[in-house]
């Protein structure tokens, strides 16, 4: 079976298929990236709520970076949210946006244990 969480626009937030659910993009709102970053991390575990997980079973993501220099907050806000060596597999990169007040964006997988 697969549920789709869908939004206003061309994708969904999330895509339930089996014990994997597969996150599309999310980004933040704020003046500043580190706004930008809890917001983004408060609506991927919003997302992960209504899936009946939490951001614990996070197992990949991607973090897409404006500005290469906000990687180091990046990693700083990550400690807030994860527990130390319980980190998703991450892949970072940078990119332009088609908003220009977006700072960065977070897309993933998360797997929900069957037990």
């Amino acid at each position: 079976m697969i549920t789709r969480i869908s939004t206003p626009y061309s994708y969904s937030s999330a895509v339930v298929a089996g014990d994997y659910v597969y996150l599309g993009l999310h980004r933040g709102f704020g003046e500043n990236f580190t706004e930008q970053i809890h917001n983004t991390l408060l609506n991927l575990k919003g997302t992960l709520s209504e899936c009946g997980m939490s951001l614990e079973a996070l197992v990949k993501v991607n973090v897409y970076l404006k500005n290469i220099k906000d990687l180091p907050e990046m990693e700083k806000v990550f400690l807030e949210y994860f527990e130390m060596n319980k980190f998703p597999a991450r892949m970072t990169s940078t990119t332009e946006f088609i908003d220009n007040d977006c700072l960065m964006m977070i897309d993933g997988v998360a797997y929900k244990a069957t037990e």
